[in-house]
């Protein structure tokens, strides 16, 4: 009877294994190869689709990214041994006529996104800007006021600032404010800086941290959707 340990042990199990791992070390390699070959314009447009395939993007971001492979790997040569060229601005505007990317829609997502989270105004227009998107088009993308409202309120209830604060210890029974006012300065500064590195504008903040409850909040942020709703109303010409 062979024991459980030599049949592992066998030599050729031994030679088996040291083939797989050859030939799965070879595959790696020419993988790499293929990887790292230089560009041509096929090789290029198969970049550019699979890339917008997998992100949503702008075309400043798409061209960034196609400029960057072909510094890493290089450009492709003919058949005369000439350098081919690439118009990686000419690629990244046919993808934005065939709709394969859209500055407007990106901007338009990522603001919602950002303000869903409890963003800012200013962090939405950095993240756009950041993402090489045009000054018009961040505009018409920036959030509104009661927009504006709605995320420094999720902001807030997310780090429990304001009326969403749990109670404080440092409240003795009758007492409106803490105990400890040098304390309670030193929170408030911290919080107010917090909210205001979220992107949030400060009278914004300093309403939210002094709001005495949250429907207080709830009243804020219908006063600017009515507002919105009217502005609406005389520019249709109502």
């Amino acid at each position: 009877m062979v024991s459980r340990e030599s049949k592992t042990s066998s030599p050729r199990r031994a030679n088996k294994a040291d083939r797989v791992a050859r030939g799965s070390g070879e595959q790696r390699a020419e993988r790499k190869v293929r990887k790292t070959r230089p560009l041509d314009a096929v090789t290029l447009r198969d970049l550019a689709l699979s890339y917008v395939a997998r992100f949503a993007t702008t075309g400043a971001k798409l061209e960034a990214y196609l400029a960057r492979k072909v510094r890493e790997r290089g450009v492709a040569e003919d058949a005369d041994g000439r350098m081919e060229e690439l118009d990686i601005a000419g690629l990244v505007a046919d993808f934005a006529a065939r709709g394969y990317i859209d500055d407007e829609a990106y901007a338009r997502a990522k603001s919602r996104d950002l303000t869903q989270r409890g963003y800012g105004k200013r962090r939405v227009e950095q993240a756009l800007w950041a993402a090489g998107v045009e000054e018009d088009t961040r505009a018409d993308a920036a959030p509104s006021e009661a927009q504006a409202r709605e995320a420094a309120v999720v902001m807030a209830k997310k780090r429990r600032f304001g009326p969403f604060a749990r109670p404080d210890a440092s409240l003795l029974p009758g007492d409106e404010e803490p105990h400890d006012q040098d304390a309670q300065r030193k929170l408030s500064e911290k919080q107010i800086a917090a909210m205001l590195r979220a992107g949030h504008h400060y009278d914004h903040v300093r309403f939210i941290l002094d709001a005495p409850q949250v429907s207080a909040l709830e009243e804020w942020i219908e006063e600017a959707r009515e507002d919105e709703a009217k502005e609406g109303f005389w520019d249709n010409g109502d």
